[in-house]
């Protein structure tokens, strides 16, 4: 089948273009970061107390410095000092197996004493700093 110059429909070129689409604004969300950064308020509105709090950076400063003041005033538990321990033989397994090439049998078995005289030589460690501080405030 052989196609003839007569069988092809020719348009002749049209000096008015087609209008395209107006190109959709964007709503600027996110920046190089990956951030989404919102205009104006967003969320619930602050209470009146929230409002006469003031200095919002000081305030969360000095929640701050009473959070940890809280949380050394407390005495000393064996299960922080267990938890402390475990935290330590595992991170002590995994640097002689990986960085000490040693086997693993004899990487778990070192992790396993160190975590029998981890324990109460946290949580003893503890207590003796514990009561330095109290007596340092004066209140034991």
């Amino acid at each position: 089948m052989v196609r003839t110059a007569s069988s092809r429909t020719h348009y002749p070129p049209s000096t008015a273009m087609a209008q395209t689409k107006r190109k959709r604004r964007s709503k600027h969300r996110g920046n190089a970061a990956g951030n989404v950064e919102t205009r104006g308020r967003t969320g619930r509105k602050p209470t009146s107390a929230e409002k006469k709090g003031g200095g919002g950076k000081a305030q969360s400063q000095q929640s701050t410095a009473e959070r940890r003041a809280d949380r050394l005033s407390r005495p000393p538990t064996w299960r922080s000092a267990l938890n402390r321990a475990m935290l330590a033989a595992v991170i002590l397994v995994l640097l002689s197996i990986f960085a000490f090439k040693q086997k693993p049998a004899a990487a778990f078995g070192f992790g396993a004493f160190a975590l029998i005289v981890y324990v109460p030589m946290g949580y003893y460690l503890d207590r003796f700093l514990y009561n330095r501080r109290m007596r340092a405030q004066g209140k034991r």
